[in-house]
């Protein structure tokens, strides 16, 4: 695969940036094609230095009616993209694909981009949701502060070339340069989570930029780079309200829940992590990993598979295994949470999904507002509280701030092509009043919600509403009328299978989407 190279030249440049892709076959799947794109690193001063973007599409299977170039992004910050579309090509988004090139680029310091951020830790005992979690009744300040300290001081020292450079406003103006050197006049753009919030910078930044942009389980702009605690606590509460749900669900549907927890799975699950807590509960049956689960990796495995309902009969399968003395399945979503591959290495997928967060959004000095956040998040949320307070004294501590950031305001005038913004009612990462937030806060944008759970909706159990409806406006421009409100239809039903392996079927994007997300699992 070889750089992008500077140097028109017809069809495949950019007449502002005077570049040209050389794309070559790549990938797994079926006539996929991969380049890299050589970008500079501070767009306001280029002598600066460059970084190489890596970038895959499945071409348009229906060349005769080509739109152009759909750019996607499955969320993060952090999360690869090239590498999905390398693994899946035309059957990731098969009717989008007809008259669109797919791509997806791994922007700026994640994944075969280069240089790429890893900060190279046991991301179970020194990343930044490392266990045993923090809790009011296990602080130890010192010792937090010098194991966030370390962390910190480890990823800066690995990745300092590269960690003032990669907000997500040089991401947008990345986009930018590439959709001229794939040959668009206009972006066209599929965003989910983090992905929603690339976006709406990318319209604030260039309102006539885009054709078409779709935004999926949307960020609240505003709050999640200015006030981000503010955001995490909201988004903590979301997951506890997930936890709900799913608890709500299995009581009444047993035969899907596996029998987990009878009438009350939410006491049933309170008694399981108090439980492995006392005595890590044996995973022998997962070879890979057979260590004993505690009760925060009971957590920690819980978490993953409430972004998408689709799992949602795994996770219970898990549990009542679980209850019954076999703790595989839950090792199993334990480490795929924290990246750890068979040979004990980790995915640096939170190194990345922490220093981009770092590096531009808004967090304060001074380390009793942590601890503060931390003991009220810890009243506030019975099973998730590790996801805000304690851990964001990270951030606090991070002395690296991005250069050529944007913080908003996130503002898309009358003139500019309205995006389409689709929210799930009880999401878990990307709460629906944050939807409602951005909507409001961009002005120009049309609402789509779906009623339903799980992080996303594409793909995600509304094919005639949601789906039709998102490949409707992409394809011929239309939105949907104002109001329109869809159902999600996903059947709650056990795998016939054991808790060794994955087993539940998921569309692609569901699969993907759900691991990259706010609090990032193994991408």
């Amino acid at each position: 695969m070889l750089a992008l190279m500077f140097g028109a030249s017809a069809g495949s440049a950019s007449a502002d940036q005077g570049l040209r892709l050389d794309w070559q076959s790549c990938g797994d799947a079926a006539n996929v094609q991969c380049t890299t794109a050589k970008v500079p690193l501070d767009y306001g001063s280029p002598g600066e230095g460059s970084t190489k973007l890596f970038v895959a599409r499945s071409p348009a299977t229906d060349r005769k009616h080509r739109i152009g170039s759909l750019f996607l992004n499955f969320g993060g910050p952090g999360g690869t993209m090239a590498d999905i579309v390398e693994a899946y090509g035309a059957d990731l988004f098969p009717e989008l694909n007809q008259r669109y090139d797919i791509v997806g680029m791994d922007p700026r310091g994640v994944g075969q981009s280069e240089p790429s951020i890893d900060c190279k830790v046991n991301q179970e005992t020194d990343g930044i949701y490392s266990n045993p979690y923090t809790t009011p009744d296990n602080l130890n300040v010192s010792a937090l502060i010098r194991k966030d300290q370390a962390y910190v001081n480890r990823c800066v020292a690995l990745n300092r070339k590269i960690l003032p450079y990669v907000s997500t406003a040089n991401v947008a103006r990345d986009l930018d340069a590439l959709k001229s050197a794939v040959g668009d006049r206009k972006l066209s753009y599929l965003g989910f989570s983090y992905g929603t919030f690339l976006g709406a910078t990318y319209a604030s930044l260039f309102p006539n930029g885009y054709r078409s942009m779709v935004l999926d389980g949307p960020v609240d702009a505003t709050n999640y780079i200015n006030h981000p605690m503010t955001d995490l606590a909201a988004q903590t509460a979301g997951f506890e309200r997930a936890l709900g749900r799913f608890f709500q669900v299995c009581a009444a549907n047993q035969a899907g829940c596996a029998g987990f927890g009878g009438s009350d799975p939410w006491d049933a699950f309170d008694q399981l992590v108090d439980r492995a807590n006392q005595t890590p509960i044996p995973a022998d049956g997962y070879t890979a990993d057979p260590r004993p689960v505690t009760g925060d990796e009971v957590i920690e495995a819980t978490i993953g598979d409430l972004y998408a309902k689709q799992y949602w009969p795994e996770l219970a399968g898990y549990l009542a295994d679980a209850a019954n003395g076999d703790a595989s399945g839950l090792r199993f979503l334990s480490d795929l949470s924290y990246g750890r591959n068979d040979d004990g290495t980790y995915d640096p997928g939170s190194d990345r999904y922490f220093t981009i967060g770092a590096i531009e959004q808004h967090y304060g000095s001074g380390v009793q507002n942590y601890l503060d956040a931390g003991e009220m998040s810890y009243e506030q949320h019975d099973h998730f509280w590790s996801n805000n307070g304690y851990v964001e004294l990270n951030y606090g501590l991070f002395p690296i701030k991005g250069r050529d950031t944007y913080a908003g305001p996130f503002k898309i005038p009358g003139s500019a092509v309205t995006p389409l913004v689709v929210a799930t009612t009880y999401e878990p990462a990307t709460p629906f009043r944050g939807a409602k937030n951005l909507v409001r806060d961009l002005g120009n944008a049309r609402l789509l919600t779906m009623r339903g759970d799980g992080h996303t909706a594409y793909g995600n159990g509304s094919p005639d509403c949601i789906d039709s409806s998102i490949n409707t406006y992409l394809l011929d421009g239309k939105l949907p009328l104002t109001g329109t409100t869809c159902v999600q239809d996903l059947p709650f039903e056990q795998p016939q299978a054991t808790a060794k392996a994955r087993v539940a079927p998921a569309a692609p994007q569901v699969e993907a989407t759900r691991r990259l997300h706010e609090r990032p699992v193994a991408p």
